[in-house]
């Protein structure tokens, strides 16, 4: 039950920062180094306190987490250029789903997981769903979003490589999982401060603008990762990098009353399959 509801906040949250990306409409450093530092800032006080709490050999915490602050910009700079060229309900969706799959996989090859038949049948059924939400509208929409399609399995693959990454931080490297991911938050700001201080005035007037935006994401995107790593150690990654994308409703319903992108009954109809996927993974 506990995982559950952390993977369901998580998801909430995960969806509401990206609407709050795709509505602010700018691009790159200028936006994302304020939100960094904002939850850099926001998460410190926790961060600090768990590392303590866990008595974490700082020595052993700092490759763990600058190296998932490299993946996490490398990340965050291709999403946001996706959702610049491509659908929010096509990126996303595309993402989400074909990240969670090579996750799946790389849990079973290199963490050595062994998921249920349950399981792995749960995760075909949320990564078709995904599917069918991202290609609504047939292949001549698919031609037409093509920049979308790619980008968004570009972030696919990232997601894959950073879950597995910051999974085994936190389980074989026995990191706490807040204070890691504030760890990672810090690196993030550190690696994006001088282009972001070079361009002072193009990032002042980005954060002014959207400062409400730069808010959502500074939280809500540390405070989603930080829920989803919690739940990597209560049950295995295969599990819980599949369920986490029942965001992916919610990013649908988004792009079709927000955005008024097209064939929203297709996607609909996927996002109904999601659920029925992570209906799956809770058996």
């Amino acid at each position: 039950m506990l995982v559950a509801v952390l993977v369901a906040a998580a998801a909430v949250a995960h969806a509401t920062w990206n609407v709050a990306i795709k509505r602010a409409g700018t691009s790159g450093v200028g936006f994302f180094w304020p939100g960094f530092v904002v939850g850099a800032i926001v998460f410190a006080p926790f961060g600090i306190a768990s590392l303590v709490a866990e008595g974490t050999d700082l020595l052993r915490w700092m490759p763990w987490a600058a190296v998932s602050g490299a993946l996490q910009v490398t990340y965050f700079l291709t999403l946001q250029r996706g959702y610049r060229l491509g659908d929010v309900s096509v990126v996303y969706p595309l993402a989400r789903g074909s990240g969670p799959l090579l996750a799946v996989v790389l849990a079973i090859v290199i963490l050595g997981e062994r998921p249920s038949w349950f399981v792995l049948a749960g995760a075909a059924v949320v990564i078709s769903g995904v599917m069918v939400i991202g290609f609504a509208g047939g292949r001549a929409r698919a031609r037409g979003n093509r920049a979308g399609i790619l980008y968004g399995l570009v972030v696919g693959v990232m997601i894959a490589i950073y879950t597995l990454w910051d999974a085994s931080a936190v389980t074989v490297g026995g990191m706490p999982p807040v204070g890691l991911y504030w760890g990672s938050v810090v690196f993030q700001l550190v690696l994006l401060a001088v282009p972001a201080l070079r361009r002072w005035p193009e990032t002042r007037q980005v954060a002014r603008r959207h400062w409400v935006a730069v808010l959502l994401f500074g939280i809500l995107s540390p405070l989603a990762y930080i829920l989803i790593l919690i739940a990597i150690q209560l049950a295995p990654v295969s599990v819980i990098a599949p369920a986490r994308e029942v965001s992916v409703v919610l990013v649908g319903l988004a792009g079709w009353l927000l955005f008024r992108e097209p064939h929203p009954v297709q996607r609909l109809v996927g996002a109904a399959i999601v659920l029925a996927g992570v209906a799956l993974l809770t058996l």
